[in-house]
């Protein structure tokens, strides 16, 4: 395991130009989870319902009545 372990860390240190790769990768999956999340995906739950056990049965009900409805 510590071969391993050691062959990744080296491999890291030594690259040019994959480190900006990385970097760009790195802040394109910031961009995608934490922004695009905040503007296009808002928490409906948290808005619509106030206690937990709200949300619950409200999932639940969806669930439900989507298991139930006979499908096109």
């Amino acid at each position: 395991m510590k071969r391993i372990l050691r062959f990744y860390i080296e491999g890291f240190r030594s690259m040019t130009v994959g480190r900006k790769l990385w970097a760009i990768i790195i802040i394109k999956l910031v961009f995608i989870f934490l922004i695009m999340k905040l503007f296009f995906f808002p928490d409906i739950l948290s808005r619509d319902y106030d206690t937990d056990e709200e949300r619950a049965d409200a999932v639940r009900e969806t669930l439900i009545n989507r298991s139930i409805a006979p499908s096109p």
